[in-house]
């Protein structure tokens, strides 16, 4: 008598972000907790491009998005995912004719797309960030990830025990207030002001006090660790991991946002569709750093770690096809 042996499941994980869309093929296997990348790849597309003025999304960002979602619909079909999941986030959240993206996106790939709350963005992020580093580094993990639109933060040991999303990331702060090259002191204080006004309700739900490893996730922050590290290119394995110190933080996100366009196309590992919303996407993250530390600090211990994971709601939603 012959025993069948389980395989892994082949699995599809689409985010659709305010900037990006982004796509992981993988072989999931909850037996041995381990996921087997076939495919990751990200584009930008901008697709919350104006949202936050306007309500609606851009006919033109819309296009743009559905024509990425077909050419990421013909790899899934050749790598021969059997199960699928499309997430969306903040940008879709906020627009009032997101009918039509829905329409447009189950027409391609067969599934429906899912406009996830923040609280659950927030758990699926956590869930593919300490599925690499938890037991690693001690715990509670702060995991933070910032996106276009929003900005997810999850506090937790080996699940989430408290979760927050705050309406500042990298293309809503530059559509408020980057309009200048560099951008001016008075600029960037109005980002500061948005940022702080929203750690402020962050901590009255989430206790950032007990942050023991602070985990940050998404491409302004893989932006801001690339330059701390010195790079000439962008290096994903040099990446994921890396741990700094707040101060590395803090003198790398500066650069960024003080920094005129043509310095930061000029950098080797900056993707050309992130350079005229870095500026703000590193100011954020300089803003949470800082918050983090100083509520650590005032509990009476250090933060010492600030890590980067290339592990995040990808991970998460293509661990939740077979959870």
């Amino acid at each position: 008598m012959s025993v069948m042996t389980e395989q892994p499941t082949r699995v599809a994980a689409i985010d659709c972000g305010t900037n990006s869309i982004r796509l992981l093929v993988a072989d999931v296997d909850p037996r041995t907790s381990t996921l087997r990348d076939l495919e990751r790849t990200m584009t930008v597309v901008r697709l919350g491009q104006g949202v936050d003025r306007t309500g609606q999304l851009d006919p033109v960002a819309l296009e743009r998005t559905l024509a990425q979602t077909r050419a990421y619909k013909a790899r899934i079909d050749e790598l021969g995912a059997t199960r699928v999941r499309f997430v969306a986030t903040s940008a879709t959240r906020d627009a009032s004719n997101r009918d039509a993206f829905f329409d447009g996106v189950k027409q391609i790939l067969g599934v429906v797309p899912e406009v996830i709350s923040g609280q659950e963005e927030a758990a699926l992020s956590f869930r593919g960030a300490t599925g690499v580093f938890g037991g690693v580094y001690p715990g509670p993990y702060l995991v933070v990830d910032l996106g276009g639109g929003s900005t997810e933060i999850v506090l937790g040991d080996n699940a989430p025990q408290g979760a927050w999303s705050m309406n500042v990331g990298c293309v809503r702060m530059t559509e408020r207030h980057m309009r200048s090259d560099p951008p001016t002191p008075a600029e960037l204080e109005g980002a500061r002001a948005d940022v702080r006004a929203a750690l402020d309700e962050a901590r009255r739900h989430v206790d950032l006090s007990r942050t023991e490893t602070l985990v940050g996730l998404a491409g302004s922050i893989t932006t801001v660790t690339a330059l701390a590290l010195g790079l000439d290119r962008y290096d994903p394995a040099r990446i994921n991991g890396a741990m700094l110190t707040p101060e590395q933080v803090q003198e790398a996100a500066r650069a960024l946002y003080t920094g005129d366009r043509d310095y930061r196309a000029g950098l080797g590992f900056m993707h050309p569709g992130r350079v005229d919303v870095i500026a703000a996407g590193a100011l954020v993250w300089s803003e949470v750093v800082a918050r983090v530390c100083a509520e650590v600090a005032g509990a009476g211990r250090t933060l010492s770690r600030v890590l980067t994971s290339e592990h995040d709601i990808l991970d998460g939603i293509a661990w939740s096809l077979v959870d």
